[in-house]
């Protein structure tokens, strides 16, 4: 099977890259995402035919995730996930930031109790409304 990856001269269109570079499972999807205001490229607005060259700057939205990205590579192929991440680089502040916002997004889902509160719960809550009266 040969390969086929793009020589910095060639263009490459965003939708494409974006799906090469497996920020999307398929083109359709990195499509619409293009489409629908979720990739910034160069600090702008862009269309899926946009071509993308080694060296540019772009930030992707994927729901709650957003990543800033500098392209090192170009790709028209899918290929294995350690391929697909040498084409880009994430910039440091955005790692940081996505991190951060996943830890706070698992401490809101904090486990909760299920079902009725059986007699020992009860006791424990009835404790409880009895510290809050008393401290008024």
């Amino acid at each position: 099977m040969s390969e086929a990856k793009c020589t910095p001269a060639d263009d490459l269109r965003i939708d494409v890259w974006l799906w090469a570079a497996r920020f999307f499972k398929t083109r359709s999807l990195a499509k619409q995402a293009v489409g629908g205001g979720k990739v910034e490229l160069n600090g702008g607005p862009c269309k899926a035919a946009r071509p993308v060259r080694v060296g540019d700057r772009m930030i992707v939205r994927r729901g709650e995730e957003t990543m800033e990205v500098e392209v090192l590579g170009l790709s028209g192929q899918r290929g294995p996930a350690p391929v697909a991440q040498a084409l880009y680089r994430e910039s440091e502040a955005s790692r940081v930031a996505r991190e951060a916002a996943r830890a706070n997004r698992r401490l809101m889902l904090a486990p909760r109790p299920v079902g009725r509160p059986g007699k020992h719960d009860r006791a424990d809550l009835r404790r409880l409304k009895e510290a809050g009266s008393n401290q008024d």
